[in-house]
C-alpha cells in the first residue's frame, strides 16, 4: 500500500490558501484505491465527516469537492455545538464499478495511520455495510449498522433536521412553524430525500419531486401516488412553490436558479448549494429565505457523532430537534445586522471555533 500525491493537485491547496489543516492523498494501486482525506480543522477536535464515492471528471474536481465539504464540515460541527472539528474524504471512482471489500479496506488503513485526527462515515456513494467494512482495518469509523453496534442510518436525522429548518424559516417568513397547505419541491429523492417527502406530507403539505434517478423517482411513487413528479430540477424552481430543497449534489443554487425561482423559502440537504458567494445576496434581494445548508443538515453529523459516546436514537434525535431554534437564532440575527444567513452562520461557527478552539489548537489523539 503505497500513498501518492500528484504535484499539480497538490499545489492547488496551497495556491488557493484554503486553511486546511492536512490533505492526504491516497493509493493503493492493488486494489484501484484512489483518495483524498482533508481536514480542515481540528481546534474543536476530531475531523468528523463523511466519505464521498464518486466519478469524478478529474483528481482537480474530486479535490475541490473535498477541500470544499471538508470546510463545510467544521462549520456544520461548530454550529451544532459539537467537540469536533472538520474533515472529509473522496474515493474517485464508480462504486457501482469500483468497490470492493479489498478497496475499502485498503482505504480504512489509510484512514487508521492518521491516528484518530480523522473519523470518517457514510455520504454519496457510501451506506452503512460500507462502514462496517471500512471498520475491520480502522476504529475511527462512525455510522455503522445497529447489528454492528453502530447508530445504522444517518439519513433518518438528517432529513428530519432539515425539517426542523424548515419549521423555522416557516416560522420566519410566515408566522407558523406549520406547512400545512404549503407546496415543498424537493430536487433528490435518495437517501435523505425520500425521507424528507414524508416529513413534509405528515404535516400536510403537497410535494412536488424530481430526481435523475428513476429507481427513487418510482420508489415515492408508489409509497406516495400522490406526490407530483416534474422532469428536471429546472422544471421544478418554476413551479408555484412556497419551499425548495436541494437534496442532491452541491452547486444547485446559481444566479440564474434563483432569477427563476418562486419558493420563498430555500431549505435542503444537498451540501455546498450555493455555487458562488453572490447568490446569498441575490436571495436577499429577491426576499428569498436561505437557511445555510451545513446548519439544517447537520442531523446526520449529530447522530454519528452520538455514536462515538454509545449511540442513543433518542438522546440524539432530542440534540437534532434544537436546529429549530438554531436555525431561527440564524435567521434573526442575519435581518437584525444587515447580512446574508449564509454570513450570520458563518459568523456564529468562527466565533466559536475561535472561542473554544484557542483552548485546544491543534488536536492530537
Amino acid at each position: 500500500m503505497t500513498s501518492t500525491v500528484s504535484r499539480s493537485s497538490a499545489d492547488l491547496v496551497f495556491e488557493r490558501d484554503t486553511g486546511h489543516e492536512q490533505v492526504v492523498f491516497c493509493q493503493d494501486r492493488a486494489t484501484g484505491l484512489r483518495a483524498i482525506i482533508a481536514i480542515y480543522s481540528t481546534a474543536l477536535g476530531p475531523a468528523l465527516g463523511g466519505t464521498r464515492f464518486f466519478a469524478y471528471d478529474s483528481e482537480s474536481d474530486a479535490l475541490s469537492d473535498v477541500l470544499a465539504l471538508s470546510k463545510g464540515m467544521a462549520y456544520k460541527s461548530a454550529l451544532a455545538g459539537l467537540d469536533l472539528g472538520g474533515g472529509k474524504a473522496v474515493i474517485i471512482g464508480d462504486p457501482e464499478v469500483d468497490k470492493s471489500e479489498a478497496l475499502l479496506r485498503a482505504y480504512g488503513r489509510f484512514i487508521e495511520s492518521l491516528g484518530g485526527r480523522y473519523i470518517t462515515a457514510c455520504d454519496v456513494g457510501t451506506y452503512v455495510h460500507d462502514m462496517d467494512v471500512i471498520a475491520r482495518e480502522t476504529s475511527y469509523v462512525t455510522g455503522r449498522s445497529e447489528s454492528d453496534g453502530g447508530a445504522g442510518d444517518s439519513s433518518v436525522l438528517t432529513s428530519f433536521s432539515v425539517y426542523q429548518g424548515m419549521r423555522a424559516a416557516a416560522q420566519h417568513v410566515w408566522g407558523s412553524p406549520s406547512l400545512a397547505g404549503r407546496r415543498v419541491g424537493i430536487a433528490g429523492v435518495g437517501k435523505v430525500g425520500k425521507h424528507l417527502v414524508e416529513h413534509a406530507l405528515g404535516e400536510g403539505a403537497e410535494v412536488v419531486i424530481t430526481d435523475v434517478n428513476e429507481h427513487a423517482l418510482d420508489a415515492v411513487r408508489q409509497a406516495h401516488p400522490d406526490v407530483d413528479v416534474v422532469e428536471d430540477d429546472g422544471a421544478l424552481v418554476r413551479q408555484d412553490i412556497d419551499v425548495y430543497a436541494p437534496c442532491a449534489m452541491g452547486g444547485a443554487l446559481t444566479p440564474q436558479v434563483v432569477e427563476v425561482l418562486r419558493a420563498k423559502v430555500v431549505c435542503g440537504a444537498a451540501n455546498n448549494q450555493l455555487a458562488d458567494d453572490s447568490v446569498a445576496k441575490l436571495m436577499v434581494d429577491r426576499r428569498i429565505t436561505y437557511c445555510p445548508d451545513y446548519l439544517v443538515n447537520s442531523g446526520g453529523l449529530i447522530q454519528v457523532s452520538d455514536e462515538l459516546h454509545g449511540f442513543s436514537f433518542q438522546r440524539a434525535k432530542l440534540k437534532v430537534t434544537k436546529i429549530f431554534d438554531r436555525t431561527l437564532a440564524v435567521l434573526e440575527n442575519a435581518e437584525q445586522e444587515g447580512v446574508t444567513p449564509a454570513e450570520s452562520a458563518d459568523r456564529l461557527a468562527e466565533r466559536r471555533m475561535t472561542e473554544v478552539g484557542s483552548l485546544r489548537r491543534v488536536w492530537l489523539p
